[in-house]
């Protein structure tokens, strides 16, 4: 099984507010790269209450690079692997937002959710959060840190592979294949 799992933190509820982002690639049940970098949002403003989630303030971010600045490495860190992002909604509407913003082309990037991945394989939860769902399994990570996000969104798919006896993404349950370019 071969992805790159993302995640980013937004400086504000405008989905082009990117201000970090964290890709894990993983290439046969194994960590093969990470691509992190914070990022200079369009309007240099982080929301207090959104500092208290991810930890992330203007002094972090204002002299980091911009979305548009960064999106070559990190098209090139995926290549032609598909996403995973645990609400993968949120994190493909802020890719798709960012590229809009800055007018970038959407290129045909496959995805899908772990979010709803988590909810076939362990139906008995009662939460399928990242966080709950790390506790549960006893991975350690800091929380709302892309990086690590990422790097636990991947390990859960391994883990849900694993329990679900699949070999590929497409025959995990609740893996549904979806494109960036088709998102609206």
């Amino acid at each position: 099984m071969n992805f790159v799992a993302i995640d980013f933190e937004t400086a504000c509820y405008k989905q082009e507010s990117a201000c970090s982002v964290g890709l894990v690639k993983f290439q046969n049940k194994t960590e093969t790269g990470f691509f992190y970098s914070l990022i200079r949002p369009p309007r240099l403003y982080i929301r207090p209450d959104f500092t208290r989630i991810h930890g992330l303030t203007v002094k972090d971010v204002k002299d980091a690079p911009s979305f548009a600045e960064i999106w070559d490495s990190i098209k090139a860190f995926i290549g032609d692997l598909p996403l995973a992002a645990h609400n993968a909604l949120f994190d493909m509407a802020v890719l798709r937002a960012a590229l809009n913003y800055y007018a970038l082309p959407v290129p045909p990037i496959r995805y899908f959710c772990t979010l709803a991945l988590s909810r076939r394989v362990w139906p008995e939860l009662g939460s399928h959060a990242l966080t709950a769902l790390a506790k549960n399994f006893r991975i350690t990570y800091k929380a709302h840190d892309a990086l690590d996000d990422a790097r636990t969104c991947g390990k859960l798919i391994h883990l849900a592979a694993e329990q679900s006896g699949s070999g590929s993404l497409e025959k995990l349950p609740g893996v549904n294949m979806n494109s960036l370019s088709a998102l609206k």
